[in-house]
């Protein structure tokens, strides 16, 4: 009887986002357009800013599961918060200095307005995770240590920054915050894997637009990798953008199991999909 009327609950519930969905995915591509158009002009360096347009996308995806199931399962609480100290990284730069942001006009605000609404929700979401939904929190599952990431993040960081800030300290913040937004995945692929390979609709919305963004971020960084600057330990090699090229392959590396089920899974089933993973192919 209590399965029963859970997986009418699940239903319900996967009902009410089936137009959530689309919308969301509609009017962030007028803004995405919108910003394109009237406010950078067209300039190439826009698809930063876009690409963090598509990776605030991903949580408002997330939090729209979150309040219409009225619960935080299926997610994992490590990856928002080394989602959160990544945004904090950036924005102790981002906030003040120009190093690291678009040269068009959407780097003078929308850059930075974008970035907070998303530490914004990934705080939300925390809140409900340890606060007010603490009960739907699967805790046993979300098991992997990142007290080390985020240590191994830091000190990676401090050795390979860049120096478009002139600045040490927020230029290793700013690092510290890439390499902490690639390896954020990790915790959710494995609440994934120790959950039974599940992967819902809007979770898996939320993951493939983290790799989407990342992927549009990685083609800026390629083609702007002769302006990137550092003090190289090698005459001749500049670490710092091959460290930055490599933190956006990994990301893309980790999610490419994923990707093939995503894609595969829209194909077959549209927006609201499900995914069952193979769990060995995870983490």
């Amino acid at each position: 009887m209590l399965s029963a009327m859970m997986t009418h609950q699940k239903k319900s519930d996967d009902k009410k986002m089936q137009p959530m969905v689309p919308a969301a995915y509609a009017i962030f591509a007028c803004c995405c357009l919108a910003v394109y158009h009237f406010i950078a002009n067209g300039e190439f360096s826009v698809i930063m800013t876009i690409a963090l347009m598509i990776q605030c996308l991903a949580f408002v995806l997330l939090t729209l599961k979150s309040a219409s199931e009225g619960s935080v399962s299926g997610i994992s609480a490590k990856c928002l918060i080394l989602e959160a100290l990544a945004f904090a990284c950036r924005l102790s730069s981002t906030t003040w200095l120009n190093g690291y942001l678009p040269v068009d006009a959407s780097g003078d605000f929308i850059y930075q307005v974008v970035e907070f609404c998303s530490l914004l929700l990934v705080l939300w979401l925390l809140h409900r995770t340890f606060v007010t939904h603490r009960s739907t929190y699967q805790e046993d599952a979300d098991s992997l240590p990142v007290l080390p990431m985020v240590a191994g993040c830091f000190l990676a960081a401090a050795l390979l920054h860049a120096d478009m800030n002139s600045r040490p300290l927020f230029d290793t913040l700013w690092m510290t915050g890439l390499f902490l937004s690639v390896v954020s995945v990790l915790p959710q692929l494995w609440f994934i894997s120790k959950t039974g390979g599940v992967v819902q609709a809007c979770t898996g919305h939320y993951i493939a637009m983290l790799a989407v963004s990342r992927a549009l971020s990685g083609v800026f960084m390629w083609h702007a990798r002769h302006d990137i600057i550092c003090q190289p330990w090698m005459d001749g090699v500049n670490h710092a953008i091959w460290a930055i090229l490599a933190a956006h392959a990994l990301h893309l590396i980790l999610l490419g199991d994923f990707g093939f089920y995503y894609v595969k899974a829209v194909m077959q089933q549209g927006l609201s999909f499900h995914i069952e993973l193979p769990c060995a192919d995870m983490v």
